[in-house]
Parts: structure tokens; sequence; C-alpha cells
């Protein structure tokens, strides 16, 4: 049996070379792949920084979702990586209210790791949407 998947991309030199998308759709459900705080042109944003970190990943995933449609408000659950913990949870605490327009009403979750694909990484952000 053969799916219909709905792909989406942020057009990364990485994309193709690993091999991903950054979202699939299949039916009403949008899976986002790990988004991280690289700009428009590739370029890793706010060394050292994790609220900036944070945010640009969120912003990344807003760009997808905008590509179905959709916004942050239909992300039902998502997954955090972060290589800090103590300055996630701060950063979390200056940024999700204004990604999510309010509290943010989402399954969450919080992992702390060693690292990342490229070690300048602090961030990276994954979800589940729904439509």
């Amino acid at each position: 049996m053969t799916i219909n998947k709905e792909t989406k991309s942020l057009g990364m030199p990485w994309e193709k070379e690993y091999g991903y998308t950054q979202a699939v759709k299949v039916g009403d459900t949008i899976y986002v792949s790990g988004q991280v705080s690289h700009d428009d042109k590739g370029n890793i944003v706010g060394h050292g920084d994790m609220e900036v970190q944070m945010r640009q990943a969120y912003a990344n995933i807003q760009n997808v979702l905008a590509q179905y449609g959709v916004t942050m408000e239909n992300m039902v659950d998502e997954t955090l990586f972060v290589t800090d913990m103590d300055a996630a949870f701060a950063a979390a605490v200056k940024c999700r209210q204004d990604v999510f327009s309010g509290t943010p009403v989402i399954a969450s979750t919080i992992v702390q790791i060693q690292r990342l694909a490229f070690p300048e990484l602090m961030i990276e952000i994954r979800g589940v949407v729904k439509v």
C-alpha cells in the first residue's frame, strides 16, 4: 500500500546531501523535521545564544508550516533537543509565549543531548502538526 506524502523544503544544501525533507504531510498530519538556527542562506545564527537559536528554530518551523497554509497554533507535539538544559529553560520562558501567540497548548518534551549536527548548534526542534 502506497501513502500520499506531500513534502516541503527550505532549500538547504544538506537536505539533498543527507537525504531528507523539512516536513512531510500524510493525511491531516504534518511531521516537521528537526529545525535548527539557520537563516535563509543556511548560515547558523546565534552562536552561543540559546534564545536567539530557539527563536530561529521556531521561525524555521513557521516557514515550513506556512507552505502548508497553517500556523504554530496547529502544532500539537514538539520535541526539543538541547545541549544546555538550563539555558533552554531560560530561553523558553522568554520566547514561547511569543512563538505560540500566548500560553502554548502543546505536548512538549525537552531532552539534553551532548551535541547536534553542527557543533555550534544548541537546539533542534521537531514537531507534529494537525490540519
